[in-house]
């Protein structure tokens, strides 16, 4: 099925390696020009020449993929972001949000440094963005924003406190911009994707984090969670990523305000 969205710009956040790059990728072989985002260049250098790649081998060699790397929790990490494709940020056609998860912890421990911090990388600077990109989008009549946040929305986990507390305020934001008929009546449409367990090195670090906590072997902790997932088995990057590139399609121009949830069915209730 042709996206139609060959010839777009979008920014991908987080993009050198896991979901982000799963999401760049599919968004790549769809014909998208690129802005890709992480902190370290040499990991996003490495990751830039194999989304090229992707693009030229899915027939559009012509794509353009820039890399940034900074810090895109910061002003001046944004700002280098969104001015990467030679333009403001208003001229990007899609945006995706993604930044590294906050520690887990006992929230009895937490200062206001660490609310600051995950609220900065999890939810302010998501509407960051979407602030500096939505009115282009409006302008011309087309936009695509794609938050990647966390199943912990839906079924928030006790030690993850930071991250249930900063991405549920991203996703009370969300629904209601989402909604502005100034934004849903101009083509611009704004959703989050709601990972859960996927074959990332993230989640390998927290089975090290595990077997180490408990005397298991890693397998053994990692057999031990696949089993509570029904497909039997984790997600990949790729998966992610073609479902992320539906959202950014002409096809998916009536979904907005929307928190999908892709879990190979973990979450066991009916809404």
């Amino acid at each position: 099925m042709d996206l139609g969205i060959s010839g777009k710009w979008a920014l991908v956040c987080g993009a050198s390696k896991g979901l982000g790059h799963g999401c760049a990728q599919a968004l790549v072989r769809e014909g998208v020009n690129l802005v890709v985002n992480a902190r370290h260049a040499d990991a996003l250098q490495d990751a830039v020449a194999r989304l090229q790649a992707d693009g030229a081998a899915a027939g559009h060699g012509a794509v353009q993929v820039i890399g940034v790397a900074a810090d895109i929790t910061t002003p001046e990490g944004r700002a280098a972001a969104l001015s990467a494709a030679g333009g403001p940020g208003r001229d990007f056609d899609i945006v995706v949000t993604n930044a590294g998860g906050p520690p887990p912890g006992d929230f009895r421990q937490w200062e206001r440094e660490q609310w600051m911090r995950a609220l900065d990388a999890n939810m302010l600077t998501p509407i960051a963005l979407i602030r500096a990109t939505i009115d282009g989008m409006a302008q011309r009549g087309f936009g695509r924003i794609v938050n990647i946040t966390s199943s912990a929305v839906k079924a928030p986990i006790d030690i993850l406190g930071l991250s249930n507390g900063a991405r549920s305020g991203l996703t009370g934001f969300v629904a209601g911009t989402a909604r502005n008929p100034a934004f849903a009546g101009r083509g611009v449409t704004i959703n989050n994707l709601l990972p859960g367990k996927f074959d990332t090195d993230r989640l390998a670090t927290t089975f090290a984090a595990a077997a180490a906590k408990t005397g298991r072997p890693e397998p053994e902790v990692r057999q031990a969670q696949q089993a509570q997932i029904p497909a039997g088995r984790f997600g990949t990057p790729q998966e992610f990523g073609a479902l992320c590139a539906f959202l950014c399609s002409v096809q998916a121009a009536y979904v907005t305000g929307q928190n999908w949830l892709a879990d190979g069915g973990a979450y066991p209730g009916s809404f």
